[in-house]
């Protein structure tokens, strides 16, 4: 299962998805884990990972990873975001967070991203098609570390974010790394899924990612969520074991 979910364009994954879902939901349904997002119950979950496979980390009902389910428990106990009424744009939308972040009539919901299906607005993250100031609230998950112009992309979200707004730009972040690795000879895609963890990745964040941010006009803070929660919930959300949620405000 695995193998076949990394090997698949994220593209036709998402689309598979819709139809699959439900069946794989039921096939692993039981009480020993739980989807936060959506309260459903398991008893296990998929190993994903494409450097090293991660057990339970693959939510098989909504598709979401440890650091979704750790991203919307942070939304929904240390923020009001997902009460208030905001503008938000979301950038390479997951899934799992899509249906419910679009039926919420609270929230001008956007997304944007150049393949995504999700995607209302198809643009170039280095070139957003937006407003300055058109925005509370950006979610640009696991997408910077793709972008061989990462400092050009932070730009455009802060140009776009409303002055007092937030943004949670998740990476993958290496914490006794101080300093990024950037290496645009590696093109081999075995040997950059060896060094950078994934063969679309074009870096590795070190603990200078917030640096980067603050270089472009944000303030930075590293959110260390997971020291709130009792190991049994830890346990049973299938969380990371060490992720802090970047949060950038402007």
């Amino acid at each position: 299962m695995k193998g076949i979910l990394n090997l698949l364009p994220r593209p036709w994954l998402i689309s598979l998805s819709i139809w699959f879902r439900p069946l794989i939901k039921w096939y692993y349904k039981g009480d020993r884990f739980t989807d936060p997002i959506d309260g459903s119950t398991y008893r296990r979950f998929l190993s994903y990972g494409y450097k090293t496979s991660r057990p339970n980390a693959l939510c098989p009902g909504t598709l979401s990873l440890e650091r979704h389910r750790l991203l919307w428990l942070y939304l929904k106990r240390k923020t009001t975001f997902l009460e208030d009424s905001l503008a938000v744009l979301h950038i390479a939308p997951e899934q799992v967070f899509y249906s419910k972040f679009k039926s919420f009539t609270h929230w001008d919901y956007t997304t944007t991203d150049l393949n995504s299906p999700l995607a209302d607005v198809k643009a170039d993250i280095c070139q957003l098609p937006f407003e300055d100031t058109s925005f509370d609230l950006i979610f640009c998950n696991h997408v910077l570390e793709h972008i061989p112009d990462d400092r050009k992309a932070m730009q455009e979200l802060f140009r776009v974010l409303k002055s007092g707004g937030t943004l949670i730009a998740q990476v993958p972040l290496k914490e006794d790394l101080k300093n990024t690795f950037e290496d645009n000879s590696i093109t081999n895609k075995a040997k950059r899924t060896e060094i950078f963890g994934q063969y679309d990745h074009v870096r590795v964040y070190g603990m200078d990612y917030y640096t980067r941010l603050q270089n472009v006009g944000f303030k930075t803070k590293a959110i260390d969520f997971l020291k709130d929660l009792r190991p049994e919930e830890k346990r049973r959300f299938a969380l990371p074991e060490a992720e802090k949620i970047p949060v950038a405000t402007k």
